[in-house]
């Protein structure tokens, strides 16, 4: 059985047992792929216990440069016997099976439609190897040989990128190229080699790199200016405090002296960190956390404390799959409300959701900077997705321009030329007030008030005077519309839309050009900030329906944009998707037909309004300007 060529447009899955050494093979032939100029995403599906369990690992090779979950398997390694039938049953009619033939597999050969390839890898490492631990982590390393023989790749590459990882351990280095010369040469001799599926060479990775979102956001951190991170360890969020303090390890300590210019806190839990991050931000650094929706949880006071008094303060929360503890290496996005609206009483807070590790870089940035701007917490709100799977990003670029904003910062020159200093007064009618850091000048002392304060910073339970404040803080959070990143939109002005957020955008882009290929015309926005601008009410005005696609349950996008902005609840159909994987494609694309049946190639209208006209109306705030530079009152 064999299928159609499909060069460089193709999925493979890989089933083995955590705790294997698979990763490190799995991560050896994306690398490769991507090195031959083909684009490539990696996706790890791991279980929550350190070994024992089964993981499996989806590399996508796609020649157009998507990066979403296909939906499909064409190629399926299965190395773990508690997991056959299922891995058999996932894989495509004319797909291929990869399998390790050393024992006799039945089940593996069930199906008439697809083609079983043994490779008797236990036996050749047996044969080659001593010791069961290094046999095992071997046998990994050994089907990446096979692969590559199968795909077409260039053992070469392979060894290449061996020698990178282990050109300081010879030992290691020897015993993984005859791993990976074992499984090549024995596939070579006993198949057909390539396999209708195969890698060409390709340009199409030059200015791209691989990197994962938690790395990516720490290092976002360390060029914004951040000095101070405190938090308690969660997954998936742990890594990208431990990335941070690597690179603050090389960055942030003093040459000559060796003194450390940052500070980096485990704490007893997430009330201490957000506590920590809250009291060093107040006297000036650049502090923040990282957890996951159970943190977000512990942390709602301090949230509401911050937005109550006004520190700034930055937290990344990296969902992961809830309720309770949840799964907590599955994705999604469950916590758009807890972020939204932590805390008790009124309070919104300000969240940027980024779509992968490019803009978890960029918007590490934004985030500091609009939460010194706006004095207020920002919420970083990615996903595990994001932020531990390997995504194919364009290069980071970086301005030595760049000077932290900080926003309504007051000089003691400004200081000195005031009568008297009120900490929470509105003089520029935007809601957001002066403020002073501890010890600049003594004419600007003041007691930072989380209970009931009036607008000069004093004590209050004076009903008029607790609501002024309030307003003035409704006021601010209406200038936030205006400073947030914008939604972006793409489309041609038909009447149909389609509303996603995060990492669900590269799937309903593929699926996007999938329904146009179909005659679909359906035009998409992407949110990336909260609160949404007049931009994202005018999208929702402007088509008649309205899918919002989202990874949870209840629907907590749609739950948003019914409560911040009047549109009419009727036209959202909500396409949601909450397994705890990674939403693909050909969910969307399913999911869009089935809802409105017929719609394939009867077209949907136009406004006739040109998408790059919108593009540049909804881009206008991308470079806000920094707060009014006049002197308080």
């Amino acid at each position: 059985m064999t299928s159609a060529n499909r060069v460089n447009d193709f999925t493979i899955k890989i089933a083995t047992v955590n705790g294997t050494g698979s990763a490190s093979a799995n991560t050896l032939l994306m690398k490769s792929i991507f090195r031959s100029g083909v684009p490539v995403m990696g996706k790890n599906f791991f279980p929550s216990n350190i070994q024992g369990l089964p993981t499996w690992y989806e590399i996508r090779v796609s020649r157009d440069g998507h990066v979403a979950r296909s939906g499909t398997v064409e190629l399926m390694v299965a190395l773990n016997p508690e997991t056959y039938a299922r891995d058999v049953r996932e894989l495509a009619p004319g797909g291929y099976l990869l399998y390790d033939s050393t024992w006799p597999r039945p089940v593996l050969l069930s199906r008439a439609d697809i083609t079983a390839i043994g490779v008797p890898l236990a036996k050749l490492c047996n044969e080659n190897f001593t010791g069961v631990r290094t046999r095992i982590l071997m046998k990994n390393i050994c089907y990446a040989g096979a692969l590559a023989a199968l795909l077409n790749l260039e053992v070469d590459r392979i060894r290449e990128l061996l020698g990178e990882t282990y050109g300081r351990k010879p030992q290691l280095l020897e015993s993984n190229m005859r791993a990976i010369t074992l499984g090549y040469e024995y596939t070579r001799a006993h198949f057909p080699c390539p396999l209708p599926l195969s890698v060409e060479p390709m340009d199409r990775t030059a200015g791209n790199i691989i990197i994962d979102g938690n790395t990516a956001a720490a290092l976002g951190c360390v060029f914004a200016g951040a000095t101070v991170a405190a938090w308690y360890p969660i997954t998936p969020s742990t890594s990208l405090m431990d990335a941070f303090k690597s690179f603050c390890e090389r960055l942030r300590v003093d040459p000559d002296t060796g003194v450390k210019r940052y500070a980096f806190i485990q704490a007893e839990d997430e009330l201490a960190a957000i506590g920590m991050v809250l009291g060093a931000a107040w006297n000036g650094a650049r502090a923040f956390t990282a957890t996951s929706g159970p943190g977000i949880s512990l942390m709602n006071e301090f949230l509401g404390l911050a937005y109550y008094a006004e520190v700034p303060a930055v937290v990344f929360d990296i969902q992961r799959v809830g309720p309770s503890t949840g799964m907590p290496t599955r994705t999604q996005q469950g916590d758009l409300l807890s972020c939204a609206y932590a805390s008790h009483g009124d309070t919104r807070h300000v969240c940027l959701y980024p779509a992968d590790p490019g803009e978890c870089f960029q918007m590490a940035r934004e985030a500091f900077d609009l939460a010194e701007r706006l004095q207020t917490p920002v919420l970083v709100v990615s996903d595990l997705d994001i932020g531990m799977n390997d995504w194919m990003v364009r290069e980071f670029h970086w301005d030595d321009a760049y000077r932290p904003d900080r926003g309504k910062m007051m000089t003691p020159e400004q200081i000195e030329s005031l009568q008297k200093f009120h900490r929470y007064l509105d003089v520029d009618g935007d809601g957001i007030p002066w403020r002073t850091l501890p010890g600049v000048h003594p004419k600007s002392a003041y007691f930072t008030r989380g209970s009931g304060h009036n607008q000069f910073g004093g004590y209050t339970e004076d009903a008029a005077e607790y609501q002024q404040v309030l307003d003035r803080l409704m006021t601010k959070w209406q200038t936030a519309k205006q400073r947030v990143p914008c939604a972006l939109l793409d489309g041609e002005g038909g009447e149909i839309g389609i509303v996603s957020i995060g990492s669900g955008d590269s799937a309903v882009r593929e699926a996007l050009v999938v329904l146009r290929a179909q005659g679909v015309t359906i035009d998409y926005l992407r949110v990336r900030a909260f609160p949404f601008g007049e931009e994202v009410q005018r999208f929702l005005a402007e088509h008649r329906l309205v899918f919002v696609a989202e990874q949870n349950r209840d629907a907590q996008l749609r739950s948003l944009l019914t409560l911040e902005t009047p549109v009419e609840k009727a036209k959202l159909r909500s396409l949601l998707h909450y397994s705890g994987l990674p939403v693909s494609s050909r969910f969307i694309v399913e999911g869009v037909l089935a809802e409105v049946p017929g719609l394939a190639g009867a077209g949907c209208g136009s406004r006739g309004r040109s998408a790059a006209e919108e593009v540049a109306v909804t881009c206008a705030r991308d470079a806000p300007p920094p707060g009014k530079a006049t002197t308080p009152a």
